[in-house]
């Protein structure tokens, strides 16, 4: 039977008798390969659960406890953890000996305490107040009762060569500096040297910020560390080396810069200090930039106070602090809103169940837009100005403004700030409907890109770079690059399937300097807060790109690039030079990039709570005006006061606890990938779909399938070098083996037998999507019902009747590529169309006509161009087939005729499709 057992997953643990410990997985991984692991909550968590298990029945002297004395799996749990232990606050690689050297003795239940002590702080219980065990010493002591303490704590790192009495003096010294008062509390993390520094803010999340000490020392003596130097190299600066004085040196200076530049290109959220001896005032002037502050040593206050106070930034939420107050403040209600206060629920004789499901404060929180004390959504400069202003910095744009009418409206803002009627937009063909609906509002003239087909499973994957170049090319060969206007993407797809936008943006720009980028990154939100995510993220990229673009390094390259790329008469090269070098900015190329979130999609928000940021340097001078009119023209009047605060609440949360949740997140679909890859019925029924069947060959460099699963040094290699990665948050399962169809699969027997519910299926596959709220009980249970989903499927086919021969599904026809806009709507030689035209014609009824898909294919056959009047839509994923102005052809009938996809928009099977009559 498959279960979860002392929180070890089916993953981990494949089938375990009720009197069988488990095996602690992540310690064993760890002494096969520290280098290994994704992330270390597990491995330690893992590790510790394990203990307690094993010790407790020592404790109790079981049946097995003679057995568990002598297991090596104890003691190498143990040397796992005092590795573990020195990258996180609290205990400490102290504590976990003395538990070793009360198992040496004998002394099962003061072990047992002591490690129930820090399981309880990892599942986030309280412990007695005062600990039973005689051997902890005071400063243990005071650790131990610190765990009853309700406040949010948060983890400092330092970086210096110390003793333990020193690290000792130190923890005393910020005890003594706890007050009462403080909102928050914290804990230090103490590492000795560059590498381990590195290794602790990869491995420990809740490290906050980093105070840098120039005692420290370059190498490691930790395996641990020294495995993630392959990490350090692939951030954007490396630590330098050579041991220096304590000095304002410039050897001493250049050495501080490589680590803060190192922790700043892995963790950019951190923030750091430095704390030095002599020579203060130099190291000021030279650091300034990296450290927020620089302290003397014996500052310790002011470094305590500095700390609150930083993260009591992070925690501020000006808009749900202010909805709150407002909640509570006595007001007279004479506007029209009768909701507001509760009003019309409280006193009603036949709603008040209203205030009983949803709770009176949120009837308290309703107000009118334009009664004042809660800012506008419209022209904000109070609440929601700050709030925004904070969204902007934690996901690195220079602009954020919320959207309470989800991202479907937020494309459509970007694109009427930005396009004009008659100007060419590049458009992944598979965007969502939204975009296609912005080209037809806009004017503009859709050019589509189409993605890589993956017919074998039935949905797209991603636009190859070579294509969007060639594209580019081609207008610029036709005379015709200065109409095109902008290129959308989506990053990431509904799949999972993540261009690297830098490079994209970099290798257009070497052609048309002056583009607009829209990403799309409606299932990316989550990306900015990790540090491997986040590089592929549009405002990261775009940092970067503008960054890299002021080096003398790169105005050198695109020099000897264009000596390459032009003839002596400034005659460009072929086409075929240009696509295959990867092409470099002009340093006077515009960095500007816009990006959509569905905030509520990957992070915490209310339905329909989104976010639009901007890193546009003509801002200013070209579309601050444009995008004003546009957000009045598509934000209502009457904005949702609860999405907005839950906007404000969410970017609190990730900024504080972001790295943890995602991390988390990616852990747990690796989980299921490989339950569903070791279990003997699981991979007998299901396959989850990797790289290899995602990407093509030719979109890879380092041919990992599922590269998280080596370790994050291995993820981030394929994130720095593959031009398509998958998120690993999304774990894509082919079902064919089942027998039944994606949509028979969700409905039938996911949701309807079992209350699992997914986003997408395909005809032949489900999409898994973990989140930041996805939890080990949440796997665990759909790994259960997995397998009693492939017990029934292998008893329904072992009952078959197997004569006559069983006949292969029939195999699903190619995916259609868009065919073409029909004469009057297309640009000849060019495939960009007039969308809005033909939209607006087919809303005439005079001009259409319904038309059944029999006789449709018939026209078709006969060698008739009928042209679509619509949007034509199945949902999920939310990409039109057709668009108005496309001629229709067998493929896409084909295409439609298998779909099991239940919700098709602009489609209705009792009239068939919507086709515009001949003129």
């Amino acid at each position: 039977m498959t279960r979860i057992e002392h929180g070890i997953p089916l993953a981990e643990t494949h089938s375990l008798s009720a009197t069988q410990p488990p095996r602690s997985t992540g310690s064993a991984a760890l002494e096969r390969d520290p280098g290994m692991p994704a992330s270390t909550w597990r491995l330690r968590s893992d590790a510790w659960e394990y203990l307690r298990f094993a010790v407790k029945r020592l404790a109790l002297g079981g049946e097995d406890a003679e057995a568990l004395a002598g297991d090596s799996e104890i003691h190498r749990s143990l040397r796992a953890l005092e590795t573990i232990e020195m990258y996180w606050a609290g205990f400490g690689q102290r504590y976990v000996r003395s538990i070793g050297e009360l198992l040496e003795i004998g002394d099962y239940r003061a072990a047992l305490d002591r490690i129930g002590r820090v399981v309880n702080r990892l599942r986030s219980d309280t412990v007695p107040e005062e600990p039973r065990d005689e051997h902890l010493d005071e400063q243990e002591r005071a650790e131990a009762a610190a765990d009853t303490d309700t406040r949010p704590r948060f983890e400092v790192l330092i970086v210096d060569e110390t003793t333990p009495a020193d690290r000792d003096l130190m923890r005393s010294e910020a005890l003594r500096l706890r007050g009462s008062a403080d909102t928050f509390t914290y804990e230090f993390v103490v590492v000795p040297s560059a590498d381990d520094a590195v290794a602790a803010v990869l491995t420990n999340p809740n490290i906050l910020a980093c105070v840098v000490r120039p005692g420290f020392s370059d190498s490691t003596r930790q395996r641990l560390s020294r495995d993630l130097i392959d990490t350090i190299r692939l951030a954007r600066s490396e630590v330098s080396t050579g041991r220096t004085s304590e000095r304002s040196s410039l050897a001493s200076v250049q050495r501080v810069l490589g680590l803060a530049d190192t922790l700043a290109a892995i963790r950019p959220e951190l923030d750091l200090y430095l704390m030095a001896g002599a020579h203060i005032e130099d190291l000021a002037g030279a650091l300034t930039r990296r450290f927020r502050r620089v302290f003397r040593r014996e500052d310790q206050l002011e470094l305590h106070l500095s700390l609150l106070r930083r993260v009591s930034h992070l925690y501020d939420t000006p808009f749900f602090s202010a909805i709150q107050d407002h909640a509570r403040r006595p007001v007279g209600v004479f506007h029209a809103l009768p909701i507001a206060r509760g009003g019309s629920v409280v006193n009603s004789k036949w709603i008040r169940d209203l205030a009983d499901f949803y709770g009176l404060n949120l009837l308290l929180a309703e107000t009118s837009a334009t009664s004042g004390g809660l800012d506008s959504l419209l022209a904000p400069t109070g609440a929601i100005k700050k709030a925004q202003d904070l969204a902007a910095r934690a996901f690195g744009a220079k602009h954020t403004f919320f959207v309470t009418n989800g991202t479907s409206t937020a494309n459509k803002i970007v694109h009427q700030a930005l396009v004009s009627p008659g100007d060419v937009v590049l458009v992944d063909r598979n965007c969502h409907k939204s975009h296609h609906h912005a080209m037809m509002l806009t004017g503009g003239r859709a050019a589509y890109l189409e993605a890589y087909p993956l017919n074998d499973f039935a949905f797209y994957g991603a636009v190859p770079l070579d294509r969007i170049k060639q594209l580019l090319l081609d207008y610029r060969a036709a005379g015709r690059l200065d109409e095109v206007r902008m290129v959308t993407l989506t990053n990431c797809t509904f799949d999972g399937i993540v261009y690297d936008p830098e490079r994209v943006m970099a290798e257009c720009l070497a052609i048309k300097p002056d583009l607009v980028f829209l990403w799309d990154e409606a299932w990316f939100a989550f990306a900015a807060f990790h540090p491997v995510t986040r590089r592929r993220t549009a405002m990261a990229s775009a940092k970067n790109l503008e960054e890299r673009l002021k080096t003398s390094a790169h105005a050198a390259a695109y020099r000897a690039q264009q000596q390459r790329l032009h003839g002596p008469d400034g005659t460009p090269a072929p086409d075929a030079v240009w696509l295959e070098e990867r092409l470099i900015p002009s340093p006077d190329a515009r960095i500007r990039v816009y990006a959509t979130h569905s905030t509520h999609k990957t992070l915490t928000a209310l339905r329909q709570g989104s976010m639009i940021h901007v890193y546009d340097q003509d801002w200013v001078r070209e579309a601050e005006e444009p995008f004003h009119e546009a957000f009045m023209t598509h934000t209502s009047t009457s904005p949702n006061y609860q999405i907005l605060a839950s906007l404000d609440l969410g970017r609190r949360q990730v900024e504080l606890e972001g790295f943890t949740l995602v991390q988390q997140q990616l852990d747990l679909a690796t989980s299921l990938s490989q339950a569903i890859a070791r279990h003997p019925l699981l991979r007998r029924t299901y396959r989850v779909l990797t790289a290899n069947e995602l990407i093509p060959a030719g979109h890879r460099e380092t041919r990992r399938p599922m590269p998280l699963r080596d370790g994050l040094a291995s993820m981030w290699q394929a994130w720095a070098a593959d031009e398509f990665v998958i998120d690993p948050s999304r774990v894509t399962v082919e079902i064919t083996r089942t027998g039944v169809d994606g949509d028979t699969f969700k409905h039938e027997h996911l949701m309807n037998r079992y209350g699992i519910q997914v986003n997408k299926t395909s005809r032949n596959t489900v999409l898994f999507m973990t989140n930041i709220g996805t939890t080990r009980s949440a796997i665990a249970y759909l790994i259960e019902v997995l397998v009693k989903l492939a017990e029934r499927f292998e008893e329904d086919r072992a009952q078959r009747d197997p004569e006559p021969t069983e006949t292969a599904a029939a195999p699903m026809p190619p995916l259609p590529d868009f065919s073409s806009f029909a004469p009057g709507y297309d640009a000849p030689g060019l495939p960009d169309g007039d969308v809005r035209t033909a939209f607006f014609r087919g809303q005439q009824r005079r001009h259409i006509e319904h038309v059944l898909p029999e006789e449709l294919r018939e026209r078709v056959l006969r060698g008739e161009q009928p042209v679509s009047a619509g949007f034509v839509t199945p949902y999920p994923p939310g990409f039109p087939v057709l668009v108005p102005g496309q001629i229709i052809t067998a493929e896409v009938l084909d295409f439609m005729a298998v779909l099991d996809t239940r919700e098709i928009h602009g489609y209705d099977p009792r009239r068939g499709y919507r086709v515009l009559c001949a003129e």
